[in-house]
């Protein structure tokens, strides 16, 4: 994976960071809002992600240097999900069999 520059990334985080204090500050302005937007998007597609939030934590994260991957979430995530899921399926038993209401003619 390719990763930004930390210079353009901190640059980025610290502007987007001005922005949110500004914007707490007067949150009924209509273009304080759209350039703190706009700072958050710029940010998001820097860091790959689709939240501002999540983008600010990744940033945080990278800039820390312990820069986590999309694919290394997801691959993380889905072996949580399937200890999770296998151990609750060994409670239970087995999952009983679901048809589809389309599949049925």
């Amino acid at each position: 994976m390719l990763l930004p520059a930390r210079s353009e990334v901190a640059r980025q985080l610290r502007q987007y960071r001005a922005w949110e204090r500004v914007m707490l500050a007067a949150p009924t302005d209509r273009t304080v809002r759209a350039t703190f937007e706009d700072a958050g998007y710029t940010l998001c597609v820097l860091m790959g992600r689709r939240c501002a939030r999540e983008a600010a934590d990744a940033a945080e994260r990278y800039l820390r240097g312990t820069a986590v991957t999309c694919s290394d979430e997801q691959y993380a995530r889905t072996r949580a999900g399937v200890a999770v899921r296998a151990g609750v399926a060994a409670r239970r038993g087995p999952p009983p069999v679901r048809c589809s209401p389309a599949g049925r003619q």
